[in-house]
């Protein structure tokens, strides 16, 4: 019998397949796993918007479900919204994060419940492939024309592959120091609370939940999962993963393609399961 209570599953590259589309047998090990008591935690550097379509299709808006939002910044019920823990990022953190992104010659944005806002004149056509992902609006507005007030879950620099790398380099380390910074994807680079990631939000959740690390599953593909795998008692690395997180992982299954979530979940937390091909 499996001892795991919670399995926190990345979206992107991990739970949908190269066309962003949920497939049958990752959908119905998912159901499974919930029917046997198990907490599926969808855990996302999306915002809940782009969260919640997944959430509904696979039946976890019941009371008891939660999702992990902004790449850990927001941990919530995904019944009725309750926040369990929120870490954000306030107007001078917004200034100094654009400051340091135009230095390094790269767009900027930062994302918050309102939606999308960037002081970019020139709007990114990253920020604009965010917004059209995750369902959210998006603001142009100079910096004095922010609402001073106002905080953020997240902010990401965005561009190109091979200019967003120019610019990681020439990032200084107090930048790391005072911020969680991850690349999740190959133009994204996220900037976050210094508590927030999705390894902190998953403790936290698990301690919420009173469950030890040693009865979680957590299952991702990018630099942003690293953390996660890391805590979790069974770290599933995607057939697909870049290499730093099949080096964390304890285990590696199949491509997303290949629906690697259901077989990660027959094999490790439905033993009496049979896996699925």
């Amino acid at each position: 019998m499996s001892s795991i209570k919670i399995i926190a599953i990345d979206i992107d590259g991990t739970l949908l397949n190269s066309e962003l589309k949920l497939q049958e047998p990752v959908k119905e090990a998912i159901q499974k796993a919930k029917a046997s008591g198990i907490k599926i935690v969808l855990c996302s550097g999306r915002p809940l918007p782009g969260v919640k379509p997944y959430l509904k299709e696979l039946n976890l808006t019941d009371e008891g479900d939660y999702a992990i939002t902004y790449n850990g910044a927001l941990v919530q019920t995904s019944h009725d919204g309750k926040i369990i823990s929120h870490h954000t990022l306030a107007y001078d953190n917004f200034l100094e994060v654009e400051r340091t992104a135009k230095k390094a010659g790269v767009h900027f944005h930062g994302i918050n419940e309102l939606g999308l806002f960037t002081s970019n004149k020139d709007i990114s056509p990253y920020s604009v492939r965010e917004c059209f992902l995750n369902d959210i609006p998006l603001f142009y507005r100079t910096n004095d024309e922010l609402d001073t007030s106002m905080s953020y879950s997240k902010m990401m620099m965005i561009d190109p592959p091979e200019q967003l790398e120019k610019a990681i380099a020439i990032l200084p380390e107090s930048f790391y120091e005072r911020y969680t910074v991850l690349r999740s994807a190959p133009f994204y680079l996220e900037i976050l609370n210094k508590e927030a990631s999705k390894g902190q939000a998953l403790r936290d959740l698990a301690n919420f939940l009173n469950v030890p690390r040693e009865e979680v599953m957590a299952i991702g593909d990018q630099g942003n999962d690293l953390d996660m795998i890391e805590y979790a008692g069974i770290g599933v690395a995607m057939g697909n993963a870049v290499d730093s997180i099949k080096e964390a992982s304890n285990v590696i299954t199949v491509s997303n393609d290949e629906d690697g979530v259901a077989q990660a979940i027959y094999r490790y937390a439905l033993e009496n399961e049979q896996v699925r091909n």
